[in-house]
């Protein structure tokens, strides 16, 4: 099946068929706001406006620069304004007791104003506790049922000035609107103008104590830094002094040089060493009688010529020999001669050996000096570094400690210009000014808003209660829903003094008996071919109906000319002879039971219409109905009646209607406009659906087409009387 369109005339339907609550809601609405805005103490609303800016000039160039949206700073501004501090400012300003006389003229202690706030600070006690942070005392600080201290008049105004503190930003501006509002115009234009010099001050005073925090801090640490600095100098002075060091940088010079000298030297001492200790070592090593082969003797000057006076002498004395004797006189002088002089060789030989010796102990000597000295030098090297390595620490820790005191020095003398800076610049534009009209209550506002509230509240509630109504409401509905035909609706029935029978029986023009005769031509209209002549007439649930719809609806087709038998076969809730004023003293219970079958028919209690009455409500009528003696009944009056109309129990809880349904040509259901659910209907067609029940379609009962939003040609019908007991 598919979904059906929903249109326009949809919603508007649903708007008609509960106009009365969207009717209701709006009149509630309307009056309460009504009665709200015409009760309510007017309230003067006075209005100051401030710009705020941060300050971004530099105090080194004196220029302006420009402040880019800063939502952060303009809310912290805000909350600034409506701070306790700045609330405690305002009252400080004033005269708390003038206020109390001029602004509220009755006994300060029982103001209204009293009262108010006193009530305020009630209902707002438990959170007031949380915020100062009472709540998080000890329970032994609490005593319990004790009273709260009573606040004074200077806290009682300063909370309520700040209760009423409004602050809001002039779109696309720096500029923010202060705002405060009072049934006193004067003391709202008093308070409003007292925010803002309050928030001005607040400001000012927040400035100098940071200002001077942060001087008194920088000043502490100024004087600590200081006295580093000079134990610090002490302490250099007094190592350079201890250890000797005052030119250290000028020796950390020389020495790199005299370190290099020294092992230049030690080099040239060590390898003249060698070179002695050679010569040495030869000389002890050789005969003494071949000392003058050694090259460092052979090469001595002095041994040189005395051997070439040896030569040159023992030459002489070879020419003599010639021509003198040994014992010549000549030959004995030139052989002294030749003897001292080679005496006077061996003693330069001992003399070079000697200086040779000397030489060499010269050369260990003079090496091991070296070595001393350089050692020593390195030691003094590596001591002096050490010593030059902690100066450093001492003087990097001294320029340290000065750097760090200049700093806090230098940081002190700009503190000035680095608040000035940092401020925030305010400026008020607009003061307030006595307001001349009341800013709440807003009358024409709160009406229109009264009006649109309580229409759309209204319709919005009336769709809401459609969403939740599950009962039946229109045969469109049905046929959507289930695929089942509405062959009629029955309109309202409200006739104090008459049944809906009688009015059928006897008003055949009326609106009602149109709709019986339209749903009879429905079910002569039901099966085209071979219309039903046994209809059987039911519900879902007892109250629907469906007994008197049974009976008007046999009336209606006994008007056409049909004879028409009437059987009452709910046995356990019988109605129709009490529609009809006969006694039940027999009937269909007597008949099946096989008790009596005497004077079964009441015979024409209306024109060509007879009934058959349930009889006495029998202990099993379900076993009753199931017996073939029923079948056999309904065939034989078949055929004598036109149409038999049978009015059953309801289908749902017991079997009755679903035996009957399989002894019928047709099943109308009737369903109660409002009252059987949808969930009703689904289960009692499932039930005929499963018995193969030939349901011929089914009939709204109690449908106000005027107040369900469809309209019908009868559907504007209105009855007086309220309506009958149905079954």
């Amino acid at each position: 099946m598919e979904e059906k369109e929903i249109h326009l005339r949809d919603y508007l339907r649903v708007v008609n068929k509960r106009k009365n609550t969207v009717l209701t809601f709006f009149t509630i609405t309307f009056v309460v706001v009504v009665i709200a805005t015409f009760t309510t103490t007017p309230l003067y609303l006075a209005s100051t406006r401030v710009m705020v800016e941060k300050n971004t000039s530099s105090a080194l160039d004196g220029m302006y620069s420009y402040t880019p949206y800063d939502p952060e700073f303009l809310e912290t501004q805000y909350q600034i304004i409506k701070s306790a501090s700045v609330a405690k400012k305002v009252v400080e300003s004033f005269d708390v007791e003038k206020v109390y006389t001029t602004f509220f003229p009755e006994d300060t202690s029982e103001s209204s104003f009293y009262k108010s706030s006193m009530a305020w600070i009630k209902d707002n006690y438990a959170s007031l506790k949380q915020m100062i942070g009472i709540d998080r005392l000890t329970p032994e600080s609490e005593i319990p049922g004790e009273t709260p201290v009573p606040l004074t008049k200077a806290e009682q105004l300063e909370l309520f000035i700040q209760e009423g503190i409004k602050v809001e930003p002039v779109q696309n501006s720096r500029v923010v609107e202060i705002s405060f509002m009072s049934d006193n115009p004067a003391l709202a234009m008093k308070v409003s103008n007292s925010i803002a010099r309050a928030y001005i001050d607040e400001l000012l005073d927040m400035r100098m104590e940071t200002s001077n925090y942060s001087i008194r801090w920088m000043t502490k640490k100024a004087e600590i830094q200081r006295t580093k600095l000079e134990e610090t100098e002490r302490e250099l002075t007094k190592y350079q002094k201890d250890n000797a060091i005052i030119t250290i940088e000028d020796r950390m010079t020389v020495l790199p040089e005299r370190l290099s000298e020294l092992s230049r030297r030690l080099t040239a001492a060590e390898t003249e060493k060698k070179e002695m200790g050679a010569i040495y070592r030869q000389i002890e090593s050789i005969n003494k009688a071949h000392l003058e082969t050694i090259p460092a003797i052979a090469e001595n000057l002095a041994i040189d010529s005395i051997k070439k006076q040896i030569i040159a002498s023992e030459q002489k004395i070879s020419e003599l020999s010639k021509k003198y004797g040994r014992k010549h006189p000549v030959m004995i002088s030139a052989n002294d001669e030749l003897r001292g002089l080679q005496q006077k060789k061996t003693r330069e030989i001992q003399k070079a050996v000697q200086t040779i010796q000397n030489q060499y102990q010269l050369a260990a000597s003079n090496e091991k000096n070296l070595r001393a000295l350089l050692n020593e030098t390195k030691s003094d090297t590596t001591n002096l570094n050490e010593k030059y390595i902690q100066l450093k620490i001492l003087k990097r820790e001294v320029e340290t400690n000065r750097f760090l005191y200049d700093a806090l020095v230098k940081k002190m003398k700009e503190k000035g210009i680095t608040e000035e800076n940092q401020t925030v610049n305010v400026w008020v534009l607009d003061k307030a000014t006595l307001p001349k009209f009341p800013a709440s209550p807003r009358k024409k506002r709160n009406l229109a808003l009264a009006i649109v509230l309580g229409l759309f509240g209204g319709v919005g509630l009336a769709f809401f209660f459609e969403y939740l109504d599950n009962t039946v409401k229109s045969p469109e509905d049905i046929e959507d829903r289930f695929d089942i035909p509405v062959i009629g609706t029955i309109g309202l029935f409200k006739d104090k003094h008459e049944t809906l029978v009688q009015n059928i029986l006897t008003k055949s023009k009326s609106p009602l008996s149109e709709n019986f005769k339209s749903l009879r031509t429905s079910v002569f209209l039901s099966s085209a071919d071979t219309p039903p002549r046994t209809l059987l007439v039911t519900s879902m649930s007892p109250g629907e109906g469906k007994s008197s719809i049974s009976a008007c609806l046999a009336a209606a087709i006994a008007e056409t000319g049909k004879k028409t038998l009437l059987i009452d076969a709910d046995m356990r809730r019988p109605v129709q002879h009490t529609n009809f004023a006969i006694e039940n003293t027999s009937g269909l219970s007597s008949f099946l039971a096989g008790v009596s079958s005497k004077d079964l028919i009441n015979k024409d209690i209306a024109e060509n219409l007879d009934l058959i009455c349930s009889g006495p409500i029998p202990p099993n009528p379900s076993e009753l109905l199931s017996a073939d003696r029923t079948e056999k009944m309904v065939h034989r009056l078949s055929e004598t009646y036109d149409m038999i109309i049978i009015d059953s129990p309801p289908l749902i809880n017991v079997t009755d209607a679903l035996i009957l349904s399989q002894r019928v040509d047709g099943i109308i259901i009737v369903a109660h406009a409002g009252s059987t659910t949808y969930e009703m209907i689904n289960k009692g067609l499932k039930l005929l659906t499963d018995n193969s029940a030939p349901v011929a379609g089914m009939v709204i009962n109690r449908f106000d087409a005027k107040k369900s939003g469809y309209y019908y040609g009868y559907g504007d019908y209105y009855y007086s009387s309220t309506d009958v007991k149905e079954s």
